[in-house]
């Protein structure tokens, strides 16, 4: 008894109901008449598409600069390498490493001035980082329009310049990792789950290199930290760089299982849902570990991607999309309420 209320403390009572929630989400589905393999393998595709953008919180939370609210800046980033790669007409595997090169350069100096002004700001790095996120989609919304592109699957027909604001990836890099391992997609997104464990291997081990222990000491004791010699403000820049790596990173990705390069004001969407899923999976505001962003995204996305499913065949309307974004919102409400991390059961 005791190791089962031992169990039930580390998992944490909201994490057990969702799970619960969605387990029974799939034991009803064949009743319904919804196929459970076709739903399952929805729910895994959506988790390899979003999971690089949840890993993408590790580092800033890991050093005490909080939830990256400005994670659009590095999915701009993101973005840029993307629009680059389909005007140099990259294709396969070539144009998804050749977007992520390109991203580089945007990523680490968007980066570096972004924690440069969060150093500014200590204690109010959240709020400053939803203001920067919001900014620079405002800015990136007038650049799309200006910036010399001439592909023309890329440019709007009607006027010959300025990038329209959905952009396919068909005929260049679709879905290029399943199509290189010549695997079939319909359950596991291999690809996307692959590239996800070796970004996460690399941050596992980042983090137990001494850079990594001197970035925990910053987010764990900011005054320990400096009475140990470690140059707080470097560490928290180093943090941010390597959360917007991330982010760019992680669009990407998105981007080639999604089929679609999502310019203007997509951006503002990305980071309230992967911040909702990391809270859900157990993680704070200061501390975190790789099983909370595996944990959070896949209930984060089971449940996103299994209610309108099952809601729908129960009432025989298609009600997916006004479904979907009522539960989006409330997962994101409720795990912003959890202050020391939705699986805490606080």
């Amino acid at each position: 008894m005791n190791n089962i209320n031992k169990m039930i403390k580390e998992a944490g009572w909201p994490r057990i109901i969702i799970a619960l929630f969605i387990l029974s989400m799939y034991v009803v589905s064949p009743f319904i008449g919804i196929n459970l393999k076709a739903a399952l393998g929805d729910t895994l595709v959506r988790f390899g598409m979003n999971a690089i953008l949840v890993l993408s919180l590790v580092p800033m939370i890991q050093a005490g600069t909080g939830l990256n609210f400005g994670m659009p800046l590095g999915v701009e980033a993101g973005l840029l390498g993307a629009v680059i790669s389909i005007e140099l007409g990259l294709k396969g595997v070539t144009g998804v490493f050749g977007a992520i090169v390109f991203s580089l350069p945007f990523a680490l100096l968007f980066g570096w001035l972004y924690g440069h002004i969060l150093n500014k700001v200590k204690g109010g790095e959240m709020m400053i980082a939803t203001y920067i996120g919001f900014s620079s989609v405002a800015i990136m919304c007038i650049m799309w329009l200006i910036l010399p592109f001439k592909s023309p699957d890329m440019i709007w027909a009607y006027g010959g310049e300025g990038l329209r604001t959905t952009i396919s990836v068909e005929n260049y890099w679709h879905k290029a990792f399943e199509k290189a391992l010549h695997i079939n997609t319909d359950l596991l997104p291999l690809g996307e789950i692959v590239f996800f464990i070796i970004l996460a291997f690399f941050i596992w081990i980042f983090f137990r290199t001494r850079s990594g222990y001197a970035m925990k000491a910053v987010g764990t004791n900011d005054m320990f930290a400096r009475a140990t010699g470690i140059n707080i403000d470097k560490v928290r820049v180093q943090s941010v760089v390597m959360s917007t790596v991330l982010s760019a990173v992680g669009i990407i990705i998105y981007q080639q299982s999604f089929g679609f390069v999502q310019l203007y004001l997509a951006p503002f969407y990305m980071a309230f849902p992967a911040i909702a899923a990391i809270l859900i999976g157990g993680a704070s505001v200061n501390k975190v570990t790789i099983a909370n962003v595996v944990v959070g995204t896949f209930l984060f996305q089971g449940i996103l991607t299994m209610t309108p499913t099952v809601v729908n065949g129960l009432i025989k309307t298609d009600m997916s999309e006004t479904i979907r974004i009522i539960v989006s919102n409330g997962m994101i409400l409720y795990a912003l309420t959890r202050k020391d991390g939705a699986g805490s059961g606080k």
